[in-house]
């Protein structure tokens, strides 16, 4: 089993890691915190939003992209750390849940299709494509959770984690940003993914709470390795100098609807072989 290392504790849901500029940025979904943590476990809040779910994206021009799923609105933090409205999704419908920015600028924004604090029946989620310039159009749908997301080193595939579907998903990215229609990307036999990432050799890392752990995957279905955990893994993702370690955001998971209890929550990291690539 590969060795953990323990970064920073002592937060709630935890989600949405990202490398960016020597740092890894995560989500406290319970406090609203987005907070850079580096190598060495030091941290600090970067930026407050009250919003569960909370997740984030850096632009290829190095700016981040904050989804206040609350409020139904895309934020973009400047560079003198205040907050701006980059585009209002309140049209598209509520619920946001993941982000992920392509190699072109190009914001690819989820939702479920149902409120889950209200015990309202399951329907299939959607996906909205945010341009550079803040427009927005619904791109895909039929999903029936829509959860973690990422793009390949070449911008060409958008993978999606399926929660209820327990899958994941993969579209063909068009060259105006929209996306073909979903195609089975790896059947997880009934194992639900939540936050993913791609690494150098095409395969996905994703992360599901259930089943405490994080599992390397092919195309196709074929496991590649595993990391468990003694809690519920939320999300992953591929950085460091090399990005070689997979840093892990973790959590006690009572299960629905009882909130993830305050302080359970963790930042792991691990040394893989196989470096990380595409987004995020």
């Amino acid at each position: 089993m590969p060795e953990l290392r323990t970064l920073l504790t002592g937060l709630g849901l935890v989600e949405s890691p990202r490398w960016h500029e020597d740092r890894l940025y995560v989500s406290d979904w319970t406090a609203g915190e987005v907070i850079a943590v580096d190598l060495d476990g030091g941290h600090e809040v970067v930026a407050r939003v009250a919003s569960l779910p909370l997740c984030t994206a850096w632009s290829p021009d190095g700016r981040l992209f904050i989804l206040d799923s609350a409020e139904a609105r895309l934020l973009r933090l400047d560079a003198d750390g205040t907050l701006a409205d980059h585009a209002d999704l309140g049209g598209f419908g509520h619920g946001w849940n993941d982000i992920v920015i392509d190699g072109r600028g190009n914001a690819y924004v989820n939702r479920i299709g149902f409120d889950m604090s209200t015990g309202e029946d399951p329907r299939p989620g959607d996906i909205t494509l945010v341009r550079p310039d803040g427009s927005a159009r619904k791109v895909a749908d039929g999903i029936e959770f829509p959860n973690g997301m990422a793009v390949t080193e070449d911008d060409s595939t958008l993978i999606v984690a399926d929660s209820y579907g327990t899958s994941l998903v993969g579209f063909d990215i068009r060259p105006d940003g929209s996306l073909s229609a979903g195609r089975l990307w790896a059947d997880l036999r009934g194992e639900a993914p939540d936050g993913i990432c791609v690494d150098a050799e095409g395969a996905v890392w994703y992360a599901t709470v259930p089943g405490r752990r994080c599992v390397r995957i092919r195309e196709g279905g074929e496991i590649l390795g595993t990391v468990d955990l003694d809690r519920g893994a939320f999300a992953c993702a591929l950085g460091g100098p090399d990005r070689r370690t997979l840093f892990i955001a973790a959590a006690e998971w009572p299960g629905w609807p009882t909130p993830v209890p305050r302080g359970s929550g963790q930042v792991l990291a691990t040394l893989v072989t196989v470096p990380g690539a595409g987004r995020p």
